[in-house]
Formats: C-alpha cells, structure tokens, sequence
C-alpha cells in the first residue's frame, strides 16, 4: 500500500504478523459469536478450499466487519435502531437532513447495516466451518465515538469525523469512453470533499445549533450531504471487489459465496449512488474548510453529473476493439484487495489507528491478492 498520510510512522513489519491467529477481536454486532480458539490458516487439510480461497474470505471478512463498524455508527444517530441492529438512538434533526435525500433514508440505513453484519458474521462462520481462523479485530477497536447525543460510547474501528471523500465513482459510471481497467481517469462529482476533511456524522451536539427536527442547519446538511456520498463510496468499492476476487477462487462453493454477496454490494451502490443526487445545494465552511455542493438534478450539469442517470453507461471492457459495454467497473483482478484497502485509508475511515492495524490489513490484502486459482 502506497505511504499515505493517515498511516503512522514506523508501522510494524507486515511479516511480523504472517502465521499468526486472525482471531484478534472486532466491536460490532455479531463478534460474540467468534469466541474459540481455531486452527491456522494453513491448515485448511481436507477441507476442499485452498489457502487461496482461504485468504479471499479472510480479507472479505475483515473488509466487511470494517463496513459493520461504519454502518454501526450511521445507523445509530440517522438509521433505525432497533433489536435487529441494536445501539444508540437517532437524532431527530440529523434524520431529517438525511431524508432530504429520501424520506426512506432511516430503513435504509438499517438494512444496509445489518446487510453487511451477516456477510460479516457468515464468512467467519464458514471460515470456521472450513478448520481455518475467523477474522476478528475487536483489539483495534479504540477509535473515539461520536460525542452527539444517541451516539454508544464505545471503541470504534473507523473514523467517520475527518473524511476525505473520493467521489470520482460518480462520473466513473456514466463515461462512455473510459474504463479504470483500461487506464481511465475521472473527476470528482464534489472536489471539495476530496481536498479536506469533512464529518459525516455529528461530531458533537454542536453540530446540531441551530437545527430542528424539522429544520437541521446548513451545517447539520453538509454533513448530511457527505454521508449521501460516502455511502456511495463505501458501497462501490464491495461492487467491484467481490467480482474482482471471485476470478481467483478454486473452489466452486467459495466462488458461489463471493457471486453470491457481491451482488448485493452491487444492490447497495445502485441504492445510494441515486440517493447522493437529491443532495441539498449549498456551501458551508467547516472546521475553517469550504464544502460545496453543487446541484445535480439540472440539466445544465451535463451528463457525467446528471444526478437520474443511475445506470452504468455503456463503456469500452477488455478490449476497445470491442464495443461499449455495461458493466461493473473495475473487475480487473490483480492488486484488488490492496487498492481497496488503500481506498479506505486515503478515506480517512482509519485516522487514530496504530501502526499494526495497517501491517495487519497488508498482510490480509497480500495474501488475497496473492491467491491464485489452482491453489
């Protein structure tokens, strides 16, 4: 992974943890169910997987308990909190901000959450099922919570207060002429959320002056307005992961696992990528930092902008001696797992982590992006 501002100084060697139990704790809804000691990776023996196969579902684990820890915390201050995503309770005015995207922004909230708490909790369970460790990262849980009222006081993995936003996935689905696997480029639907850091979640109560709960703020808005877009970012990266590593897989069971959950990735990138373009416009300045949103339902934003044009447009794959194609994109395969893990970091989701939390997801993204079909 490239050296990135948010990664400490000194991080541990990424050797240091080869061979070592995955199971090392995560502090989200279905961790109870990890308690055990397991056998090593290695030693999958006649379980019909292989160490490939292995080290796939373990990053996707470990990628979806990361997702867990997020939605976690989204869902407690703007979802639906309840026995089947249990913690904190909403905050009216942050509600409403959101619902300025959809009135159903809540439930889906909820359901997005719990989405990736059994994909979480599945994979682990199959892991296990397979003589092979879980993936737990409960240790690393020791970022700080939100401070706003309805906010669980606890350690979290990710930090959803200094985001640095990477929405070029906007204009990415409606080039007809560029592919990233072919080497294109795009620009951000919002530069401004990818040259500072933004909260997406109220970091305080003090985020929630001079808001109702029938009127939030402008400043309570753009925070709003950076979850809409994060979600999306977070949700395009499962679209293409899942597909990009099932082209690795041997065994016919665990590419049927990753076919399987990729699409409902897929689901949810299709979800929020139609809820970002409801965005309220307005320009704010947070924490001395100018945030613009502009509006993309006018026509006059031209059609790499246009907010209703949800549906992947047609662009050139494998080859442009082929015609335009709809497709998911990227998928291409190589250096898949570590390009998802330095996406997140230059997110800034992990600011506050220690040195071996970033040698720890190294390590998963090598072997994943090491595996091969075969073996």
């Amino acid at each position: 992974m490239d050296k990135n501002p948010n990664q400490p100084e000194g991080t541990a060697s990424r050797r240091s943890f080869l061979g070592k139990s995955l199971t090392v704790g995560a502090g989200v809804a279905g961790a109870g169910l990890l308690a055990g000691k397991l056998p090593a990776f290695a030693q999958v023996g006649g379980s019909g997987i292989t160490n490939g196969d292995v080290a796939i579902l373990r990053f996707l684990a470990a990628a979806e308990i990361i997702e867990s820890d997020l939605w976690q915390q989204y869902n407690e201050l703007g979802g639906i909190p309840d026995s089947e995503v249990p913690g904190g309770h909403a905050i009216p005015a942050y509600v409403t901000a959101l619902q300025v995207l959809d009135l159903d922004m809540p439930q889906y909230i909820h359901d997005n959450t719990e989405d990736e708490v059994s994909h979480f909790t599945f994979l682990n369970n199959y892991l296990a099922s397979k003589g092979a460790d879980p993936v737990d990262l409960k240790r690393f849980g020791n970022l700080p919570s939100s401070k706003a009222t309805g906010a669980q006081h606890k350690g979290r993995l990710t930090n959803l207060m200094q985001l640095t936003v990477d929405t070029s996935y906007w204009t990415r689905y409606r080039s007809r002429t560029q592919n990233p696997d072919l080497g294109g480029t795009f620009p951000p639907a919002i530069p401004d959320l990818s040259k500072g850091k933004f909260p997406a979640i109220p970091r305080s109560d003090d985020d929630l002056v001079g808001s109702t709960a029938k009127k939030p703020s402008d400043h309570l808005q753009a925070i709003a307005n950076t979850a809409g877009f994060h979600f999306g970012f977070i949700e395009q990266g499962g679209s293409s992961l899942y597909p990009s590593l099932a082209q690795r897989v041997t065994n016919p069971e665990v590419l049927r696992i990753l076919l399987s959950i990729g699409p409902t990735e897929t689901s949810h990138f299709q979800t929020w990528h139609d809820k970002a373009g409801n965005a309220k416009p307005l320009t704010v300045s947070i924490n001395g930092q100018t945030l613009n949103f502009p509006d993309l339902t006018t026509a006059s934003t031209g059609q790499d902008l246009k907010s209703n044009l949800i549906m992947p447009e047609p662009t050139f794959f494998l080859s442009r001696k082929f015609p335009p194609v709809s497709i998911i994109r990227p998928t291409e395969t190589e250096g898949a797992a570590m390009g998802a893990v330095k996406a997140l970091t230059d997110d800034g989701l992990f600011i506050g982590q220690p040195p071996a939390f970033f040698a720890f997801l190294q390590d998963l993204a090598e072997a994943a992006d090491g595996a091969r079909s075969g073996r």
